[in-house]
């Protein structure tokens, strides 16, 4: 039930991907959704059965469906890191290529040293008492762990500089990254019990296993979706305090043109008022031009002033805050069919 589940939001996810950031030239963030969703719904039980049946009934296809999500995990890694400016040199080691190449040639070699029998829907449940496969469970997971702590990294720093709603998505992306790291842990701890025979501490452990699993998808899930649509938010906002203040300083801006007439007048500038940032700019650069200018006579109230420098905040403000363009119900090997 539970691979049901992530496979449908990860399918949600890429949904409202598609939706809220089409014509958007990045499309990392994307791509990794549609390679995980893929990957996810390889780790049904009846998809998986019956794909498994048709490339020999070896558990192949647990390997095609963790080195997929492997693979995507990567992607969302480097779609946040594109969207963060100066990342540390550890992030860029963590989801840099060699790191990622690293991992599935070391998953592959392990994978093939398991003897892995016919078709099982429970992996690591019936084949982890063997050491590679303990080993190909924990290459899979270290690598989710670092990667998803070099996106908590990035996403932190988004909660210094953002307000409001546009601190939920960076935040979410934290407790996923958080939730990933603890479920690693649980994954390890059962991987080594299980091979050291200790099925006492394995069993104990796993009761954290599937919450964790969830949460970590949700929390990932819901940070990605909320990214562009807090950005969107953002932007109405934004767009709405301008036309008001264009609005509010439109006696003013009539006052200081009158009396010393700016680029608005030249024909060879003209004005598209349609462009309501462009216009606000305008309008303020040529109020504090008749305020600062000995030869005119304008004077402005201190209402007015406050007014000219609300306006002045708000354009400094653009882009400021703006948000960064920033899983086992049977335990698996990856994210997905390494189940118990």
């Amino acid at each position: 039930m539970i691979p049901v589940l992530v496979s449908a939001l990860m399918w949600l996810l890429l949904a409202c991907l598609l939706i809220v950031r089409r014509g958007r030239a990045e499309r990392t963030i994307t791509y990794a959704a549609l390679i995980i969703a893929i990957a996810m719904t390889l780790n049904i039980d009846s998809v998986y059965v019956g794909l498994d049946r048709i490339v020999g009934d070896t558990n192949l296809v647990t390997l095609i469906a963790d080195l997929g999500l492997t693979v995507g995990v990567f992607f969302l890694g480097r779609g946040v890191m594109k969207a963060s400016d100066h990342q540390p040199r550890s992030v860029q080691l963590a989801l840099g290529t060699p790191t990622l190449a690293t991992a599935l040639v070391c998953a592959i070699v392990a994978f093939f040293l398991i003897d892995r029998g016919s078709t099982t829907t429970t992996f690591m449940l019936d084949l982890g008492y063997q050491r590679a496969a303990a080993a190909y469970s924990t290459i899979h997971f270290a690598y989710y762990a670092i990667v998803l702590t070099a996106m908590a990294v990035l996403a932190a720093r988004q909660l210094r500089v953002n307000r409001g709603v546009q601190l939920l998505p960076p935040a979410s992306l934290v407790l996923g990254s958080v939730f990933c790291v603890a479920l690693t842990g649980v994954v390890i701890t059962m991987d080594v019990a299980h091979v050291a025979g200790d099925i006492d501490l394995m069993t104990a452990v796993s009761v954290a296993y599937s919450p964790l699993y969830l949460l970590t998808f949700l929390f990932l899930c819901f940070g990605f979706a909320g990214q562009p649509v807090a950005r969107t938010l953002h932007a109405r906002s934004r767009e709405r305090t301008t036309r008001a203040l264009a609005r509010e300083l439109e006696p003013l801006w009539a006052r200081a043109t009158a009396v010393r007439p700016g680029i608005s007048q030249s024909q060879g500038a003209p004005l598209h008022t349609d462009d309501r940032e462009t216009l606000l700019h305008r309008q303020v650069v040529e109020i504090r031009d008749a305020m600062i200018d000995t030869r005119v006579s304008f004077e402005v109230s201190d209402d007015e002033r406050v007014l000219v420098d609300r306006a002045e905040r708000h354009l400094l403000g653009a882009g400021l805050g703006a948000p960064a363009s920033v899983a086992h119900g049977h335990p698996s090997a990856g994210w997905g069919q390494q189940k118990r």
